[in-house]
């Protein structure tokens, strides 16, 4: 199983996962053009992407959605109220490109299991997943208010976890954003912060999870060396140690990401 952040970050995501002869494409929040070009840093033609699966409908996750289906004739999967909250923001896409689910239940894209479920966000209703190839698990879960019991349950026995680890709960509070911006960001439907994001990897060890990716960061309200350090921080008041008992690892904002070969 193959792994890789080509984006992440407030201004525009995009995960790469592959499996077998699959090769999937979790969110297209950029430009067609710069997910083009990430894919070619790592060796993946666009023409060879099997599907692209949507988290929820905000523009910073389905911003070439639409233009990547139509130029290289990839399958959209979506649930039912993402579909309809995004449809008129990716213009047409063909009738046999549009897959659409309802529910939580697992299914197949090719070689690759998709396991759709909740997260706690401001959208029409939001979905993390879980990609299964053979023994290997990856697991996406950001744009989360908190981590709740469904998230961390599907984050246990993952190989690799990008995980949200969105802003500085201070920088945040002091930074220049409007005071409901600020209170939306901070609510239980909002984004999660450097320390929860800590907190909850503290809550899921002991379950085999080998690398968590921090992902989505905050331009304004984050950066990664804070983020890095914050739960660094919160791991070793656990007596959990770094590049020892989980390794953890920073999604970055402009270019593509660590490639792992699970």
């Amino acid at each position: 199983m193959k792994f890789c952040s080509l984006y992440s970050g407030s201004s525009g995501n995009c995960t790469f996962v592959g499996g077998g002869k699959t090769n999937l494409l979790i969110d297209a929040g950029l430009t067609g053009k710069k997910i083009q070009e990430a894919l070619r840093q790592i060796d993946v033609s666009p023409c060879d992407i099997n599907g692209i699966v949507i988290t929820h409908e905000h523009d910073d996750h389905i911003k070439a959605a639409g233009i990547l289906s139509r130029r290289f004739n990839i399958p959209i999967y979506a649930n039912t109220n993402t579909w309809e909250a995004m449809s008129n923001k990716i213009g047409d896409v063909s009738e046999k490109n549009i897959k659409v689910f309802d529910g939580y239940y697992p299914f197949e894209i090719g070689d690759i299991t998709v396991i759709p479920f909740p997260i706690p966000h401001d959208a029409a209703k939001p979905c993390g997943y879980s990609l299964i190839h053979g023994k290997k698990k990856a697991t996406i879960a950001t744009d989360i208010g908190y981590a709740s019991d469904i998230v961390k349950n599907n984050i246990k026995n993952s190989d690799v976890v990008l995980l949200e680890a969105n802003h500085d709960v201070e920088m945040l509070k002091v930074g220049p954003y409007p005071y409901p911006l600020k209170l939306r960001i901070l609510s239980d439907t909002g984004h999660l912060s450097n320390a929860d994001a800590g907190k909850t990897i503290i809550d899921v060890m002991g379950y085999g999870i080998k690398t968590v990716i921090l992902g989505h960061l905050s331009k304004v309200n984050n950066y990664p060396g804070l983020a890095f350090r914050t739960v660094i921080s919160e791991l070793e008041m656990e007596g959990i140690k770094d590049g020892k008992d989980i390794n953890i690892d920073i999604a970055r904002r402009e270019t593509v990401s660590h490639f792992y070969n699970l």
